[in-house]
């Protein structure tokens, strides 16, 4: 990994361990991260981050979100329910607000249901894309909002979320933390990454 993302995941590992809750990580083999490019199109870092630390068991756990990370055993798994129906067949029509062929579903939000995925159809110099979260609105389709920038300010975000949430008790999902736990992360996010900050969905 580089050092960015080498950084951001440190930080994120680092306060999983200091607020002791449980997570597994490990390391995606070649041979499997080579397969996921080929069938999921994934970018360079990405696939870097599943060679370093493929997050086997890894659910983040703040005030007003939990988000948990597909392990690249189960990303082709992942993607069923968005790119892919149960039974195989596409979802993917190219119609506006379908799912798009470039959208790779790397996680989803264990209180909420909704997924984030890169856009691997807007790779940065770095072999990097944004991360974007969607909801299903009443007709069907997708609405999307960006989470972050690139995976690995996406991982900082995480992290930042997780050590924020250590002053907030079990940070369980309480209405009365929710306003005062956005607003304290919202300027940490603005400070490295402004489009995710001007986005609101953090905050």
């Amino acid at each position: 990994m580089d050092s960015d993302l080498r950084e951001a995941v440190g930080a994120l590992r680092a306060v999983f361990e200091r607020r002791k809750i449980e997570s597994k990580w490990s390391q995606a083999t070649a041979e499997l991260v080579a397969d996921l490019k080929t069938k999921l199109r994934l970018p360079a870092r990405y696939r870097k981050f599943l060679a370093a630390a493929d997050p086997v068991e890894v659910e983040t756990v703040t005030p007003v979100e939990k988000v948990r990370l597909i392990s690249a055993e189960k990303l082709v798994e992942g993607q069923v329910g968005y790119a892919v129906a149960e039974d195989g067949a596409s979802l993917v029509t190219g119609k506006e607000g379908d799912w798009k062929k470039s959208w790779v579903v790397i996680g989803v939000s264990t209180l909420f249901g909704d997924p984030y995925f890169l856009d691997v159809s807007k790779l940065d110099a770095e072999g990097d894309c944004p991360v974007y979260t969607a909801q299903k609105t009443e007709k069907g389709t997708w609405k999307t909002t960006l989470a972050a920038s690139s995976f690995a300010s996406f991982v900082n975000i995480l992290a930042l979320g997780m050590d924020l949430a250590a002053g907030y008790g079990d940070a369980v999902f309480d209405e009365q933390d929710d306003d005062a736990f956005r607003e304290a992360l919202e300027p940490k996010i603005k400070a490295f990454d402004p489009a995710a900050a001007r986005a609101k969905h953090w905050s």
